[in-house]
């Protein structure tokens, strides 16, 4: 009983770091965080080490997510402003003076 439990468990690990290795390779941040939420009770080092370099990876591919999400607003912001700049002041009365 106890062996099957534990090899049990070992399938779940594994299972989990192979859809890490998938979330970071498809950079696929929904099932990153629901990863994150899960993370199994890590004891060999082997593994250990395995899913230290995946969430770093991780990590760094939502910081460019970030940054690239930024730049964007950013490119907006002057795009917007640029449009405002060039618009032309249409008087909001009809004029029959002239």
């Amino acid at each position: 009983m106890f062996l099957k439990g534990f090899w049990m468990l070992g399938e779940r690990l594994q299972v989990w770091l192979n859809q890490l290795k998938v979330a970071v390779v498809q950079k696929d941040v929904e099932l990153l965080g629901k990863l994150l939420k899960e993370v199994p009770a890590l004891e060999d080092s082997k593994e250990i080490e395995q899913a230290r370099f995946l969430l770093k990876e991780a990590t760094a591919i939502v910081q460019k997510l970030k940054d690239d999400t930024a730049a964007s607003m950013v490119q907006m912001k002057k795009n917007l402003d640029f449009l405002n700049s060039t618009k032309v002041e249409m008087p909001s009365k009809f004029d029959i003076t002239s």
